[in-house]
C-alpha cells in the first residue's frame, strides 16, 4: 500500500492492547483497518482490544469472525469486524454486506489480502510480525484515515512523555470544532482529560481576501486555549490546571473538573445554578483582564476584538445559511444590503459600553457544576481559547438565552437579576447601558445560531441541530422587544424571520 509508514514495537499483550485503544481513538465511520499477519501475529488481539476501546466495555466478549465472517458491534462509531480466511472470492464481500457496514461504521478486515481490490484505497493497513519476545506493528496508508491514526499514535507518545505512557484512553466528547478530548487514566491516580486541538485550516476567502475564521478571531492554535486558561485560573475562575503540553503539536493534558453537569437531571435549566454563574460572570467582568497573555515563557496571545467586522460577519450566518432555508432561494442583494444597514445602526450603539474579557461560549455545555465546592469554584469552565475582547453582557447573553436548552423568561429574569446585583454591590455598575447592549448581543448571538445550526445541517449532515431553531427564534423575538432595537425588529418581521416555519 502506498503512503506513509510508521512502525510501533508492542512488547507485550499490554502494548498491543493500547495500540488498539490508540487506533480506537482516531476510528471514523467510512475507515477501514486492514489487519494483516501470520495465524498467531497478533491481529485478533488488537482488534480485541480495539473493539473494547470504541464500546468502552474491557470485558466485551469479542470472538473471532472466523466462521461468522463479520461480527458486528454498537460503539460510539459502530464496528464491523470482518474476517475473510474462509472466503472463496473477492465478491463475496458484496453478500457479507461490507459496503452498507461502511455507510454506518468502521470495518476492521482481517486477511484483508483476499479482498483483492474491493478494499478502500485509504484503508489502513496495520501489519504484525514476530519480533524477538514482542511483535513489530507496522503501520501504512494514506488520506484522513491515516492522518488520524498517526495523529493517535502521537497522542500515545506525548501521554509517555508526560509519565503517562500506559494510560486507558477513552472517548470523551467532541465539539463543532477539529478538537477533540478523551478521558485517560492510570490504576491510583484522578483521571486527567487529553486535548487534542489540532492547528486551524483556514477555509477560503469570504471578504476582503480574508477567510471566515480570520474576521470572526477564531482561535487557529492551542496557545490560545493555555494562555486564556492559565490567565483566568490566577483571576480566581476555576478552569483546568494544564499538567502537560505541547503548544506546536497541539496537545495538553489536563485537570478533569469533574462529571457532573450544570443542568438538571432531566436536562431542565436550574435558577439557582444560572443565577450562581452570572454571579461567576460579574466577578470576571469586575476584573481588568490584559489582552496580551502568557502561555509560555517568550510565547504570547494577543486576545483578539470582538470588533464590527467580527460581529457582522457572524450575524451574517443569518442570510447566508438561514434565510434560503426558510424561502428556497439565496437571500437578495436588496435583503442583504437592508440586513447590514439595520445592524449597523444598532451596532453604532454599543460605542462607550463596557468591553472586556468575554468567553463567547459561556452556556450549558461548557459549564461543569461542582456541588460539592463552594462560591465560584462551583463552576468549571471549559472552552475558553475563543475569548475575545468584547461587551460584558455577551456572556450574559450567551448563558441566559442558553442555545442548547430551553431557558424560560422567568429563569432569564433571575438570571439577569443575579448579574445586575452583583454589579450594583461591586459599584459603578450602568444598568440601562447593560441592558441595552445585553438586548444587542443576545440579536446578535441567536442571529448567528440560527445560520450555523442550519449550516450544520445543511453542510455537515448534522440535521439534529434543527430541533432548537424553535428556541433560538424565541430567544430572538425576546432580545428585539428592547426599543432600542426597534428598526431591526421590524426588518426582521417584515421579512418572515421570526416566523415558526418548518424547515
Amino acid at each position: 500500500m502506498a503512503g506513509l509508514v510508521l512502525e510501533r514495537f508492542l512488547a507485550d499483550e499490554a502494548a498491543t492492547a493500547r495500540l488498539g485503544e490508540d487506533l480506537a481513538m482516531s476510528l471514523r465511520p467510512g475507515d477501514v483497518l486492514a489487519l494483516k499477519g501470520d495465524l498467531g501475529a497478533g491481529k485478533s488481539s488488537l482488534a480485541r482490544a480495539l473493539i473494547r476501546a470504541m464500546a468502552d466495555d474491557s470485558r466485551l466478549d469479542v470472538p473471532s469472525p472466523t466462521f461468522t465472517l463479520v461480527q458486528s458491534y454498537e460503539a460510539r462509531v459502530p464496528v464491523h469486524h470482518f474476517d475473510l480466511y474462509r472466503l472463496s472470492a473477492a465478491s463475496e464481500l458484496d453478500e457479507l454486506g461490507f459496503d452498507e457496514a461502511l455507510a454506518q461504521g468502521a470495518a476492521l478486515v482481517e486477511w484483508p489480502e483476499r479482498a483483492e481490490d474491493y478494499l478502500p484505497r485509504t484503508s489502513v493497513l496495520i501489519e504484525l510480525v514476530h519480533r524477538g519476545d514482542g511483535r513489530l506493528a507496522r503501520l501504512s496508508g494514506q488520506g484522513a484515515a491515516f492522518e488520524r491514526a498517526a495523529r493517535s499514535l502521537a497522542m500515545r507518545d506525548f501521554l509517555e512523555r508526560a509519565g503517562w505512557g500506559e494510560a486507558q484512553r477513552r472517548y470523551f466528547i467532541g465539539d463543532a470544532s477539529a478538537r477533540s478530548y478523551e478521558i485517560v487514566s492510570l490504576p491510583g491516580l484522578p483521571p486527567r482529560v487529553l486535548m487534542n486541538s489540532p492547528r486551524l485550516v483556514l477555509g477560503p476567502p469570504v471578504r476582503d481576501g480574508k477567510p471566515y475564521a480570520v474576521i470572526a478571531h477564531t482561535a487557529q492554535s492551542v496557545t490560545a486555549f493555555v494562555a486564556i486558561d492559565r490567565a483566568l485560573r490566577a483571576g480566581g475562575v476555576s478552569v483546568p490546571e494544564i499538567h502537560a503540553e505541547e503548544l506546536e503539536q497541539g496537545f495538553l493534558l489536563l485537570e478533569h473538573l469533574g462529571s457532573q453537569g450544570f443542568l438538571g437531571d432531566h436536562g431542565e435549566p436550574l435558577a439557582e445554578r444560572y443565577a450562581a454563574a452570572a454571579e461567576l460572570l460579574a466577578m470576571m467582568h469586575g476584573k481588568a483582564w490584559p489582552d496580551r497573555m502568557e502561555a509560555a515563557p517568550g510565547i504570547f496571545h494577543h486576545v483578539p476584538p470582538f470588533d464590527r467586522d467580527a460581529m457582522l460577519i457572524e450575524a451574517d450566518l443569518l442570510v447566508d445559511w438561514y434565510v434560503p432555508a426558510i424561502s428556497g432561494a439565496p437571500a437578495s442583494d436588496a435583503l442583504r444590503a437592508g440586513y447590514t444597514k439595520e445592524w449597523n445602526t444598532v451596532l453604532d450603539r454599543l460605542k462607550g459600553r463596557e468591553y472586556t474579557l468575554m468567553l463567547r461560549d459561556f452556556h450549558s455545555p461548557n459549564i461543569i457544576w461542582r456541588g460539592d465546592r463552594s462560591g465560584h469554584d462551583r463552576l468549571g469552565i471549559v472552552d475558553v481559547q475563543d475569548a475575545q475582547i468584547g461587551p460584558s453582557a455577551y456572556d450574559v447573553a450567551s448563558l441566559a438565552m442558553d442555545a442548547r436548552v430551553t431557558v424560560s423568561p422567568d429563569i432569564e429574569k433571575r438570571t439577569l437579576d443575579a448579574y445586575i446585583a452583583a454589579r450594583h454591590a461591586a459599584g459603578g455598575f450602568d444598568e440601562e447601558a447593560f441592558v441595552e447592549t445585553y438586548a444587542i448581543m443576545a440579536a446578535q448571538r441567536n442571529s448567528k445560531i440560527l445560520g450555523i445550526f442550519v449550516r450544520l445541517e445543511k453542510r455537515d449532515d448534522k440535521p439534529y441541530y434543527l430541533k432548537h431553531l424553535p428556541r433560538i427564534r424565541d430567544y430572538l423575538r425576546r432580545a428585539l422587544a428592547h426599543p432600542a432595537l426597534a428598526g431591526l425588529r421590524d426588518f426582521y418581521v417584515a421579512h418572515g424571520l421570526l416566523e415558526e416555519r418548518p424547515l
